[in-house]
């Protein structure tokens, strides 16, 4: 009696089965997508990795999650230990059953999850952001719990400053997107106008000039381009096209990676 050939199996929210991608599901696939601020590679990182049938790490809500707190706590630079307190506490985490996974911290008054997805894109909560980043307290404990996010979730699709150099150095297949300043506050200036809010071009232009700045010369997880990045310059493309450059790089690499050496 014979049996049937064993049916591929399909990746998380994708298409396409393991054996056309030459990956099988029990083999690690990190990919990083690192990047300033307002570049598009949260909405590139999302849509490749449902493309792929990966999980996507949003590493940027996570700062935003992280400043949402140490807003309502009375945020104060000074006193990096108490920030860090505070977020150790609200054990961060992600809610991977959503599309994209919610962020959430653990209410300890009330006793419950709370979620802070909705204020992610509060422009005081923005506005710390970066300043946040640059505690050294605040640095580690993200890093580690990002780095366990891969442990738990070895196939992942992951954005940010410093995934491809800091975070996950060994990662299969990295990318740097990068933008002008001015597109980038065109974006943002139109992402808050579809919900209700104005902002005015220059300020927001100037914000980003800054906090490129910020961002690249601090001593703490400074942005960083990996020099072993793919780099994508999204000025003049539209997301799709974005998503179909980068998706054809990762096949190319799986595919070179799985050719047998001569």
């Amino acid at each position: 009696m014979t049996q049937d050939p064993p049916q591929p199996v399909l990746l998380r929210n994708s298409n396409y089965p393991a054996g056309v991608m030459g990956v099988h599901l029990s083999e690690q696939l990190i990919i990083t997508i690192d990047g300033p601020a307002g570049t598009g590679k949260s909405s590139a990182a999302q849509q490749l990795a449902k493309r792929l049938g990966l999980e996507f790490l949003n590493t940027g809500a996570m700062y935003r999650a992280a400043a949402a707190l140490a807003l309502d706590a009375g945020f104060d630079q000074s006193q990096p230990e108490a920030v860090a307190k505070v977020l150790q506490d609200a054990d961060l985490h992600f809610d991977w059953t959503t599309d994209p996974p919610e962020i959430h911290a653990r209410d300890t008054v009330n006793n419950r999850s709370l979620n802070l997805t909705p204020r992610l894109s509060n422009v005081e909560v923005e506005r710390l952001v970066s300043p946040l980043a640059e505690l050294p307290e605040v640095r580690r404990q993200m890093v580690r719990k990002q780095r366990l996010i891969g442990q738990q979730h070895p196939r992942l699709v992951t954005e940010g400053r410093d995934q491809g150099t800091a975070v996950f150095p060994d990662a299969q297949v990295k990318f740097f997107i990068s933008a002008s300043p001015e597109i980038r506050a065109e974006r943002r200036v139109r992402q808050h106008a579809q919900q209700g809010k104005h902002l005015d071009f220059e300020t927001v232009r100037l914000s980003i000039i800054d906090r490129d700045h910020r961002d690249a010369t601090r001593l703490v997880g400074p942005l960083v381009q990996p020099p072993d990045a793919h780099v994508i310059a999204t000025d003049g493309l539209t997301l799709p096209q974005v998503v179909d450059q980068m998706y054809a790089i990762v096949m190319a690499s799986i595919a070179s990676q799985l050719r047998p050496s001569t």
